[in-house]
């Protein structure tokens, strides 16, 4: 398992499962309901093209279309990317691997074992390493890599280049236990997601020098240990060539090449059918197009992601968070997801949490802390806020002359009667990425749902490039929709996400990634104690608690857990649509 440092939304296509780069005292009264235990009804988590190894053939190549080359080879930076995760996930250590839906579990390529060995008076987590574990360049993975990565990533040095910390920052001590295949790891403070470490596992050769943590392995692995090793990034080509590494000592690689190549999703069709690619993630707006060329399967999950209406709460009428409310209850969710995933043939059930999705174990509905989509209700708390009703335009219009954005038309939703407070019609500023129709849909049909209740929209598109940092990480919207990536660690993962802004010296906020700017302290506490609570139960009612919080403070709307589309040749065996889980890179390749 890839278990990315620094989670990044997308407006678009989200991340890889578990890259980061990806992910809690509550009133009684904001419990929410519950679906109760265990995965949503029809969510099977993944839709890959299972077949034993004895029918996939040894040999041959797979050509893998990944959105970007990657920036860096080391997943532990800021520009670390989905292409890093796969690369990683094909080449490096990792100690826990997730399941279809979410679960952490031990890769015994790596591990005999690993547990929690002790609670007090510190928290010491014991690896049992696998004895033919070993690098590349014949040293066996051990205790010095621990030491240097936990160094490396604890935060207290500086030299090093690290998008985020949390779990190494816990870390007191990491020695050799019995003998030099064990290795002990012990906390200054209890940390619940501790299987969320030391994945991917660097060499300490990389780990224990700052420069070549930096630069070092930006776009080269010298030294590997998985069933592929590195040959080669082409930056003219867009490829990363990976091949069978002979120090492997697991099953051996059925493929001799995996091709990593960076492939615009406009062109992803055209590639297919030219038989320039094997295997493809594709935009629901492709898949007319893609099912036309002979050959090709559609893989279809519930994908490791989902979308959300963003509410900026930091000014305007929506720092009031009855407003905000009032938005929120006026969005029929249901009708959004039966819009995106029904022509699918996904489940289009609503997305109730913010922590754990509908194909995750322990997935539950907590939606009732903020209250379900009502028109009536909405209106009652716009009154409350103080927002009366007057008459104005009908209809829905695009901007004329001079009402256009800079990289994008202006589509005006105006109400048949519309709120006003102090003689101000209340207007929100939508924005959107103009590269992505299924977005314009849904944005669309959240702006005439406000109009229902008297709120004016403005629909503006911008950019697909600069849609994110410009205007939502800038703070440059009222209202946006984007992704998140699903968590197997959400107390851990969500912290910074959901956190309560805090005023900077030079009078602006400090969000972290709470880029909608709304937080209470509560949700922070919640957060906090979940990350530090080694009962899983007890874990779990923390985080239901915090999901309830942020339901309630209605600055983060979740819509639907994302479609995932693979295409792939019929010949592939062991790919498709993953969701959560974590691919086995080694049994990947070509039917006999």
């Amino acid at each position: 398992m890839f278990r990315p440092v620094h989670r990044r939304p997308s407006h678009g296509r989200p991340p890889a499962p578990r890259i980061a780069v990806v992910l809690a005292a509550g009133a009684t009264a904001l419990t929410g309901c519950s679906s109760g235990g265990g995965n949503a009804a029809g969510t099977a988590g993944a839709d890959v093209a299972t077949v034993a190894r004895a029918g996939v053939r040894d040999g041959g190549t797979l050509r893998w279309a990944i959105d970007a080359l990657p920036s860096t080879l080391n997943t532990y930076q800021a520009d670390a990317g989905a292409g890093t995760a796969t690369v990683a996930g094909a080449t490096l250590p990792v100690m826990f691997r997730l399941d279809a839906h979410g679960n952490p579990l031990a890769d015994h390529d790596f591990l005999a074992g690993a547990e929690v060995t002790a609670q007090e008076p510190r928290q010491v987590v014991t690896y049992r390493l696998n004895p033919k574990a070993k690098w590349s360049d014949g040293r066996a993975i051990g205790a010095a890599d621990f030491t240097a990565q936990w160094k490396a990533l604890s935060g207290q040095d500086s030299a090093y280049w690290t998008a985020r910390n949390a779990g190494y920052d816990r870390i007191s001590d990491v020695r050799q236990g019995d003998g030099p295949r064990q290795v002990k790891v012990t906390f200054a403070t209890p940390y619940a997601d501790w299987k969320s470490l030391f994945s991917p596992l660097y060499p300490a050769s990389v780990t224990s020098d700052a420069d070549t943590f930096n630069d070092g392995v930006r776009t080269g692995l010298p030294v590997v240990a998985g069933p592929f090793a590195l040959k080669a990034v082409d930056a003219k080509a867009g490829t990363v060539t990976l091949v069978r590494n002979p120090s492997w000592w697991g099953e051996r690689a059925k493929l001799d090449a995996l091709v990593l190549a960076a492939v615009p999703h406009a062109q992803r069709a055209v590639q297919l059918a030219a038989g320039r690619l094997d295997l493809a993630e594709v935009e629901p707006e492709a898949l007319a197009a893609v099912g036309r060329v002979r050959g090709i399967a559609i893989r279809k999950a519930p994908g490791a992601a989902y979308a959300q209406l963003a509410i900026n709460g930091s000014t305007g009428a929506l720092a009031d968070e009855t407003v905000r409310r009032a938005v929120a209850r006026a969005v029929d969710r249901k009708k959004i997801a039966t819009a995106v995933l029904e022509p699918l043939g996904l489940p289009a059930t609503p997305l109730g949490n913010h922590l754990v999705l509908p194909s995750q174990d322990g997935y539950a509905d907590h939606s009732s802390a903020l209250g379900a989509g009502d028109v009536q209700a909405a209106r009652a708390l716009l009154a409350d806020a103080g927002w009366k009703r007057s008459v104005a335009k009908t209809g829905e219009k695009a901007a004329g002359p001079g009402r256009t954005a800079a990289s994008g038309a202006v589509t005006v939703v105006e109400p048949s009667t519309a709120v006003a407070k102090n003689g101000k019609q209340l207007s929100l500023r939508f924005v959107l990425p103009a590269d992505s129709p299924t977005l314009a849909d849904v944005g669309a049909r959240i702006a005439r749902m406000l109009s229902e209740i008297g709120i004016r929209t403005e629909l503006t598109r911008v950019d697909g490039v600069g849609y994110f940092p410009d205007h939502v990480a800038s703070g440059d919207f009222e209202l946006a929709l984007y992704s998140w990536p699903g968590s197997a660690f959400p107390a851990t993962d969500a912290a910074p996400i959901f956190a309560k802004p805090v005023p900077a010296p030079d009078g602006s906020l400090t969000v972290a990634q709470n880029y909608s700017r709304v937080g209470t302290d509560q949700i922070d506490q919640l957060l906090t104690r979940a990350a530090a609570e080694l009962d899983t139960a007890e874990a779990r009612r923390l985080t239901d608690q915090a999901d309830s919080r942020i339901w309630a403070a209605a600055g983060s709307i979740p819509l639907y857990q994302r479609p995932q589309l693979t295409a792939l040749r019929t010949t592939v065996a062991n790919a498709g649509a993953f969701g959560f889980e974590t691919p086995r890179y080694e049994d990947l390749g070509f039917r006999r």
